[in-house]
């Protein structure tokens, strides 16, 4: 196989080749391997290859040993390092495989190395003091986003087809439209967060995937999807695989749908975007209407921010401890260092007031989802933003509440379903006159990433994106 052919190929694609012996999986890891060579010197996107992992690799699971990436934070393999994009955490070594993480190796994944990722995954790009800047392959002077933005990177470069991706307030569906990659948040309690956590950010994180194609997508939530031993809680588990939802045909939906934020403006090719999916959906004939959930934004946000900043301190004491380090100015960047301060000075009841706060938010929007089966939004108000538009380590003082307003302000529409736990997807539906990606976000009731995947599957078919590359890719990259 030539690495342009690989690289076109999505993973379910790959595997079905490793099924039918017209490759090994040994000779894909070697492609990946060459395919992140030929593209990351650019895109500062993988921070570590684990070149030795080619003799060993060997088909199993339904994905037979297709290549990935797994990023710095939220799926820890065991013996592999996971710094966090912090130098508070240089040479951490995990001591265990996260749930998930162990799910995908059972699928037949080969991990083949890790992604950048901003300090904590806290910014909605890719940046940190300890592996720089993160590049966008659609345009190296805008960024792929965050947290998720090597992941982002390297699969929209065509590098892996798939790599892992989490997601507390958007880190996977704000990169994955940056990007032009499919990138769903599963519903809350898909997918396990143990077993360090019972939930991950009180409930507001989950680890999964992005991929270029729905039916990786799909497939790839049948493999590691389902609770685990010692879960607090368990959802009902999907009515069948959710390749089977893709491109069905239901029974109209009523759709609701927005583009006018709680806060700030869209910019109008978001507006278009938005549209021209709606156009399709009633062409398929499902009911489309103009409305959005009734919430508080601002007391929201304020709430997820007090979190964040518990969790961070929390987060940085634990490794402080571990690796015998105090966590301070010399090893948190600057805007990390403003959230730890904040959060050493909260008590219990700032952060159940907080919980509350949410609680309030997610009866509100449970509310609105009894009339309507889905909610389509703009992913982020506009398209990736140039490199340099937010300052992870600023110079001074900084204000936290100030800072997150900066982090958030493309990404009003993606929290709230953090909070309520409900399932929502990126779609790259559109580009910008300038050829940047912009993703359309849909959202369903809890539990019903199948809807996502039937109309998922019909958009992909009406408004193709698998032909759409980005200039530096790795197609593009050997016939340079």
């Amino acid at each position: 196989m030539h690495l342009t052919e690989y690289a076109r190929y999505d993973a379910v694609g790959l595997a079905e080749l490793v099924t039918k012996k017209e490759v090994t999986s040994k000779e894909l890891a070697s492609l990946a391997l060459q395919a992140i060579d030929h593209v990351n010197a650019d895109l500062n996107a993988t921070i570590q290859t684990f070149t030795e992992r080619v003799d060993s690799c060997a088909a199993s699971g339904p994905f037979s040993g297709v290549p990935m990436l797994n990023k710095d934070i939220g799926c820890e393999e065991k013996g592999v390092l996971c710094e966090m994009g912090s130098k508070l955490a240089l040479g951490n070594i995990c001591t265990q495989d996260s749930l998930v993480f162990s799910r995908f190796r059972q699928a037949g994944f080969i991990n083949l190395g890790r992604t950048t990722t901003p300090e904590f995954g806290l910014a909605g790009v890719t940046e940190n003091s300890v592996t720089g800047i993160s590049r966008n392959p659609w345009n190296r002077d805008h960024t792929p986003g965050g947290s998720s933005g090597g992941s982002c990177a390297m699969v929209a470069a065509g590098a892996v087809p798939i790599a892992t991706a989490s997601d507390a307030g958007g880190s996977i569906r704000s990169p994955a439209s940056h990007s032009g990659l499919v990138g769903l948040k599963p519903t809350r309690g898909r997918i396990p967060a143990g077993p360090s956590h019972a939930e991950s950010l009180n409930g507001l994180g989950t680890t999964f995937a992005v991929t270029r194609t729905m039916r990786d997508c799909a497939a790839t939530l049948d493999a590691v999807q389902g609770a685990a031993i010692g879960d607090p809680y368990k959802i009902a588990p999907p009515a069948r695989p959710y390749m089977d939802e893709l491109g069905q045909r239901s029974k109209p939906m009523r759709i609701a749908y927005s583009t006018t934020p709680w806060v700030r403006a869209c910019d109008p090719e978001v507006d278009a975007g938005v549209k021209q999916a709606l156009s399709v959906l009633e062409d398929a004939g499902h009911h489309v209407e103009e409305a959005r959930p009734e919430i508080d934004y601002v007391a929201l946000m304020a709430a997820a921010l007090t979190l964040s900043c518990a969790s961070v301190a929390n987060s940085s004491d634990a490794l402080g401890a571990l690796l015998d380090r105090k966590p301070g100015p010399d090893n948190l960047q600057s805007a990390t260092w403003a959230f730890y301060e904040v959060g050493k000075k909260l008590s219990a009841s700032d952060v159940l007031n907080a919980l509350d706060v949410l609680n309030v938010v997610n009866r509100q929007a449970g509310q609105f989802f009894e009339s309507y089966d889905v909610l389509v939004l703009p992913s982020c108000l506009g398209p990736a933003p140039l490199i340099g538009a937010l300052d992870c380590d600023p110079v001074g003082p900084v204000d936290p509440h100030t800072w997150n307003e900066q982090v958030s302000k493309l990404g009003v529409f993606m929290p709230l379903f953090n909070v309520t736990g409900q399932p929502a997807i990126s779609l790259p539906l559109h580009q910008s006159s300038t050829g940047l990606p912009i993703g359309v976000q849909f959202a369903a009731k809890f539990g019903d990433e199948a809807r996502l995947f039937a109309l998922g599957g019909l958009l992909e078919e009406a408004l193709p994106w698998a032909d759409r590359i980005p200039p530096l890719h790795v197609s593009n990259k050997l016939s340079q």
